[in-house]
């Protein structure tokens, strides 16, 4: 006896070992799929590394106002007259500093590269809502995938019944061939379609994968987790497009060539730099022979400059460099051709924001198409299961047969994946509307 129940225990032990992965792994909520893919996602990961460049471009434009400081040595050997090095004099050492200090230009170009900054910003969050809007979307077909397989198992159980029964009835002569082929027919419909169940269930676990980090055999979906969709706000289609990322962003866009070419028109306009430099000029380059320090001196002949014999080796200059723009054709032309860039910008900001409105109204029309095919799809569910139960139930009485019953489940599989089709297609269309009016955030990780 004992063996005996070690010998169902290890069996126990060995199908739970053997178990599929999906029958095994825990259900993940929507919520979580959606923070694992907001970690974890290449294209979040792209729009961030972008946003860091254009913070950086304007930072580095920002701190021109900044003295940039750089110190070294031009030491070399001098004959004859002290030839400078690299537009310096030969010098033990020699720190030199410079800033911008007024430039029209300059400030019309940081305030281009803030636009372009908050431009990175805005399509990142308009990523953003892509990888939710993806992730949601995936999960939702998962789930209706993995209801669907799980139906059609059922299906595929009866379907086998039937088929060995038809097949009994034609050797007894009951039923025709043309019976039996009908049998097998509608059982191989069902094992296609739970070949395609799997096959489409795979691939969405896989990418699911991909953007979550998990492995595809754990992740298995929760319905109940995911939420109802709220309500669609007034339609405004112009105010829903403004508040729209990626319009949002082809604005800025547009005032940042803008202000470009507004800097590019005043390069033009003066423009005041700091200047600053120190060095210690050495004693071997023939600086005393050829700049030979003197001072007044007065004699009885007269007043006259007297040499010295002191060498000043220390030497530093500090003012402001002024530029005044006289003549350059190439930087109008570079300044035409700005202007044509900021009004091309406008055009596409326009024509983006155009895009959107119209998106918007199509979904807000979709939706409430696909809410009016879905409850007829739902209703013609019912009838059909209902027709089933009544079906049973003349068969229970001898009014009904075998191909009377395999009818009417058939026609309630029908139902149940077209109901399923059309409820996932609303789902769609209802987070291409939350993405649209900016609640998507919201309503997959819930109010921050």
């Amino acid at each position: 006896m004992d063996t005996l129940c070690r010998f169902a225990l290890s069996l126990k032990v060995v199908a739970f070992v053997l178990l599929p992965a999906t029958l095994l792994a825990e259900p993940v909520p929507l919520k979580r799929v959606v923070e694992l893919a907001l970690s974890h996602a290449v294209s979040g990961g792209i729009a961030a590394a972008d946003e860091q460049h254009a913070a950086a471009a304007y930072r580095d434009l920002r701190n021109s106002y900044i003295p940039q400081l750089m110190t070294g040595a031009g030491l070399g050997y001098s004959h004859g007259f002290p030839l400078t090095l690299e537009g310096s004099a030969p010098a033990l050492f020699n720190i030199t500093a410079q800033s911008a200090l007024l430039n029209p230009s300059l400030r019309e170009y940081i305030q281009a590269a803030g636009a372009d900054s908050a431009v990175a910003s805005l399509k990142s969050k308009d990523q953003r809502n892509q990888i939710i809007q993806d992730a949601a979307q995936s999960y939702a077909e998962l789930a209706k995938w993995e209801q669907r397989l799980a139906k059609l198992q059922d299906t595929e159980d009866a379907a086998r019944k039937f088929q060995a029964a038809v097949a009994d009835r034609v050797k007894e002569g009951v039923d025709s061939e043309l019976d039996g082929t009908k049998a097998r027919l509608s059982a191989a419909r069902v094992r296609l379609r739970i070949e395609e169940a799997k096959g489409a269930a795979d691939v969405l676990r896989e990418h699911l994968s991909k953007m979550t980090g998990l492995a595809a055999a754990d992740i298995q979906t929760e319905p109940d987790s995911i939420p109802a969709p709220p309500e669609p706000p007034a339609e405004d289609s112009t105010k829903t497009a403004d508040a729209n990322p990626a319009v949002q962003a082809s604005v800025e866009h547009a005032r940042a060539q803008y202000l470009r070419a507004q800097g590019e028109h005043r390069v033009l306009w003066p423009s005041v730099d700091f200047a600053a430099q120190y060095a210690l000029l050495s004693k071997f380059n023939n600086f005393e022979n050829y700049y030979i320090p003197s001072k007044p001196c007065v004699t009885s002949l007269g007043e006259f400059l007297c040499v010295t014999d002191t060498f000043q080796q220390n030497n530093a200059t500090v003012g402001v460099s002024i530029r005044f723009p006289l003549f350059n054709a190439s930087q109008r032309s570079r300044a035409q051709a700005a202007d044509a860039d900021a009004l091309k910008a406008k055009k596409q900001a326009e024509a983006a924001k155009n895009q959107v409105s119209e998106e918007t109204l199509r979904l807000r029309r979709s939706v409430a198409q696909l809410q009016a095919a879905h409850d007829v799809a739902q209703l013609e569910f019912e009838i059909a299961e209902k027709g089933l139960t009544a079906v049973q139930t003349r068969m229970d009485a001898g009014t009904s047969n075998l191909h009377d019953m395999d009818d009417a489940r058939s026609q309630v599989s029908e139902r149940f994946i077209t109901l399923q089709d059309v409820t996932f297609e609303l789902e769609r269309a209802q987070l291409g509307l939350l993405r649209a009016t900016g609640d998507l955030e919201k309503w997959a990780l819930g109010p921050r």
